[in-house]
């Protein structure tokens, strides 16, 4: 077969071996959202506090005494 009639079967709607080609690569990039709870937990301690504020105060009394001193100048008994 001469280059003509290569031409001319391809025109007359004769099929051709397919062109083999390299593999090109495609890439799909996804995401994934994933929620992810972080469990934190939080302690209050309440520490009450008591001060005691110590104050004297003086709480006065009186007392009151009687003595009797007997005197016996002459011995009368």
């Amino acid at each position: 077969m001469n280059n003509r009639n290569i031409h001319h079967e391809q025109e007359m709607g004769m099929p051709c071996a397919p062109m083999m080609k390299p593999p090109c690569e495609r890439v799909v990039c996804r995401e994934f959202h994933h929620c992810v709870e972080h469990v934190q937990p939080v302690h209050t301690r309440i520490i009450n506090k008591h001060i005691c504020h110590h104050v004297c105060r003086p709480c006065f009394t009186c007392s009151e005494e009687n003595v009797v001193c007997n005197v016996f100048d002459n011995n009368c008994c």
